[in-house]
């Protein structure tokens, strides 16, 4: 099977500036993926997706092809995953190069492993899935889950589950934000990754973590040292 592995990372993150280049716990943030998807050996090339001329620099000094520079509108703040992993799937079916399967594996990922994109890989071979993905279980049953009224006061967003007990609730999960692999048909039809027709990859709570703010930042960097510390 003949896989791409597609980093996307655009230079103007607006809640970090500069995020995929900027340095976590001493290292550049993208490194991880980068060397996350070297260490699986599952993939035939390894391209950054960037519109960025810094962001492909520091890719090429670590042997990761940059074979074009993104386009405006899909380097933008409102540009879809999809869309982005499409458009490189396009460029090598112009250049007259397929791929059986390609992977998303996102710049901000510090704490994604080379052994769970190999589960990936081997779920996505067998050729029952469109998507394969990073996914871990929410840490509260989310049926019980509460929303704040504008006047101050609450209800559930499932009211009929307020007797239920937890347990005898299902186990609800949520996007791990890693990696995806997907058949190209399914990337280049923007086919809803959340769907029957993709599976997961089950992640361990304390190795997710979104870095979308500040603190997200700090939080990881902290989580990251106890990780190192205890490995």
């Amino acid at each position: 099977m003949k896989t791409l592995c597609v980093i996307p990372a655009r230079g103007g993150s607006k809640r970090i500036p500069r995020k995929n280049i900027k340095a976590f716990n001493g290292k550049a943030m993208i490194l991880y993926s980068i060397q996350a998807a070297k260490d699986a050996g599952v993939f035939d090339r390894i391209i950054v997706s960037t519109d960025d001329p810094e962001i492909a620099l520091l890719a090429k000094e670590y042997d990761v092809e940059v074979p074009f520079f993104r386009p405006e509108h899909l380097s933008n703040d409102y540009a879809a995953t999809t869309e982005v992993i499409a458009h490189s799937i396009q460029f090598y079916l112009d250049q007259g190069e397929s791929f059986d399967a390609v992977c998303c594996l996102y710049a901000t990922a510090p704490f994604v492993q080379s052994e769970d994109i190999k589960k990936g890989y081997a779920l996505i071979q067998t050729n029952r899935w469109e998507y394969v993905f990073s996914a871990t279980s929410f840490g509260f049953p989310i049926f019980r889950s509460i929303k704040k009224n504008p006047d101050s006061s609450v209800e559930m967003f499932y009211p009929e589950h307020f007797k239920t007990r937890s347990q005898d609730l299902p186990e609800a999960y949520h996007d791990a934000g890693q990696f995806y692999f997907g058949k190209p048909g399914a990337w280049l039809e923007g086919k809803r990754i959340f769907d029957t027709w993709s599976t997961i990859v089950e992640l361990p709570r304390w190795r997710v973590q979104d870095i979308d703010t500040a603190e997200d930042w700090a939080r990881a960097e902290v989580l990251y040292k106890v990780i190192q510390t205890n490995s």
